[in-house]
């Protein structure tokens, strides 16, 4: 019996990296799944979910809308039959420097970042109210926190995840629906292997641990969260960061 077993879970954003290990991480602890991709197949990530022996399902959609939002929970449901665990991984970055950057390569970033973040909350919402539990993460970024130079779109849009995940605890807590943010510092995955050695290095020396990290170490934190043991924990960011946050 796994840590998650008998719970259904949706993860947005599971086609690749950090959404895609959170996806088998929590396989692997015996979670049924309903995936969620904007555009790109489902299939492998699909088949390895079921090759551990679980149920998983998935589909495609736009969840910067909330018709689309909709349509994926309503999937969930339909395929499932409930929403115990909620992910927030879907995400996109449009860096650019303040001065040059376009205005839909702001408002974009936002849409889909943060409102996508928000439509699907409020989809969840109201059958863990229901159900009168439910686990919902949101993955935000070290960059939420602290800022980085040519993304300002995504460093406001991240930020604005961690409010939100505040707010929705102090909403949701008395139903017993736990609302908890993962920030993530600089993890390899796809985003982050178009960085110069130069950048890398640099990067590297104001991580305390000295490394990136990998996308199992995020998917280890929301498993976590998505867990027993954090049945008293709401409202709380968790930095996966190795350190770079720190003071």
């Amino acid at each position: 019996m796994g840590r998650l077993s008998g719970k259904a879970a949706l993860v947005t954003g599971a086609s690749r990296g950090i959404g895609q290990a959170i996806a088998l991480a929590m396989a692997r602890e015996g979670a049924e799944l309903y995936l969620v991709s904007r555009s790109t197949p489902l299939d492998g990530i699909l088949g390895q979910c079921r090759g551990m022996g679980v149920r998983a399902e998935g589909t495609l959609a736009d969840i910067s809308t909330a018709e689309g939002a909709k349509a994926a929970m309503d999937g969930c449901l339909a395929a499932l039959g409930k929403i115990d665990i909620l992910v927030n991984n879907a995400g996109i970055t449009k860096d650019g420097l303040l001065v040059r950057m376009k205005d839909d390569d702001f408002s974009e970033v936002l849409r889909v970042n943060l409102v996508g973040c928000f439509n699907m909350t409020r989809a969840a919402a109201k059958p863990m109210m229901k159900a009168r539990g439910g686990r919902i993460i949101n993955i935000s970024s070290v960059v939420g926190a602290m800022g980085n130079a040519g993304q300002a779109n995504y460093a406001a849009s991240k930020a604005g995840m961690l409010g939100f995940t505040k707010s929705v605890a102090k909403e949701l807590g008395s139903r017993g629906v736990t609302v908890n943010a993962i920030a993530p510092g600089f993890i390899e995955t796809d985003m982050t292997q178009v960085l110069t050695d130069e950048n890398r290095q640099t990067l590297i020396k104001s991580i305390p641990l000295g490394r990136f990290g990998s996308v199992s170490d995020v998917a280890a934190a929301a498993v976590f969260l998505a867990s027993e043991e954090a049945a008293y924990v709401t409202g709380v960011t968790l930095f996966v960061d190795g350190g770079m946050a720190m003071g």
